[in-house]
């Protein structure tokens, strides 16, 4: 996996926030050197059961490792059930985007009708609205109840796909979306935009001069991401003005999370030191999620 970068638009003032989806065109626009991969951490965790001390009753409940087996099992099966419906829905999707290319009007209609019980289905999408019924209606207990299966059943669904962050007045926010036309399911490739806004808020011009990301797919996967500014661009950026730009990533999962920092300096007095602007946790997700504000 490996992320790119898009589009290089030249540094303007803060942009407002507008409440419509960008089209998929927008994202793809142009072209930039792809980062350069440095760190590829294999973070696959297996939990380790430490055996029981001679003293212990083998036959007192909870005692033994079986049980932690059991549920270790039950688990990893929910969450490979989860991949493989979340890979079921992005084929629906694809293939529902052909045939309304081509024109295929029944063709769409069924995938559509496939899609919409899909999601009716969905127990990840059910655990979200009985979750977000629950939260609005006080019931707290059924809500921590709700979370914890949406962290069995997927450890990433509770990030929402955009994220905000402020550090010395910094403000970094993020929205991802999935593109069904680039992504090939069958294949076992999901393809990610995002749209990052960089708003100075301080009194102090600074410079972007390198980027880290940290990109995990839904197998616990990480790997690590360095690169010399952004999409081939190392911006100044004076107070209460902005920077804007579209990236992408691809992934071999229907789902991951994406985070980051970006390294800063005060170009008004020479001799400063840098500092780490924080990227927030945001979801990747052909899912997406309940928010529908988006970054243009």
């Amino acid at each position: 996996m490996q992320c790119a970068g898009l589009t290089s638009p030249a540094p303007a003032a803060t942009a407002v926030w507008m409440g419509r989806r960008p089209r998929t065109a927008r994202w793809l626009r142009g072209s930039a050197r792809a980062p350069r991969r440095v760190v590829l951490a294999a973070a696959s965790s297996s939990s380790s059961s430490s055996s029981p001390s001679p003293d212990a009753n083998s036959n007192s409940p909870g005692s033994g490792g079986e049980e932690r087996e059991v549920e270790d099992a039950a688990r990893m099966e929910k969450a490979a059930s989860f991949l493989m419906r979340s890979q079921k829905y992005a084929m629906l999707k694809q293939q529902l985007a052909v045939a309304a290319q081509f024109e295929d009007y029944k063709e769409a209609a069924r995938l559509r009708d496939s899609l919409k019980s899909f999601e009716e289905e969905e127990p990840m999408l059910r655990l979200r609205r009985l979750l977000k019924k629950a939260v609005e209606e006080e019931r707290f207990e059924d809500a921590a109840k709700y979370r914890d299966e949406l962290k069995i059943l997927a450890p990433h669904s509770l990030l929402k796909c955009s994220s905000d962050a402020t550090t010395l007045g910094v403000r970094v926010q993020v929205r991802s979306v999935y593109i069904e036309s680039r992504s090939q399911p069958l294949k076992g490739q999901f393809f990610f935009a995002y749209r990052i806004r960089i708003t100075n808020n301080s009194q102090r011009p600074v410079q972007l001069l390198r980027r880290h990301w940290i990109v995990t797919d839904a197998n616990g996967r990480t790997e690590n991401i360095w690169g010399v500014g952004v999409v081939g661009e190392q911006p100044v950026i004076f107070p209460r003005t902005g920077f804007e730009y579209s990236s992408a990533c691809p992934l071999n999962t229907p789902n991951g999370r994406m985070e980051g920092d970006f390294e800063m300096k005060h170009i008004d007095k020479a001799g400063s030191s840098t500092f780490n602007v924080a990227i927030a946790p945001f979801s990747l997700s052909i899912l997406g999620d309940d928010n529908d504000d988006v970054l243009l």
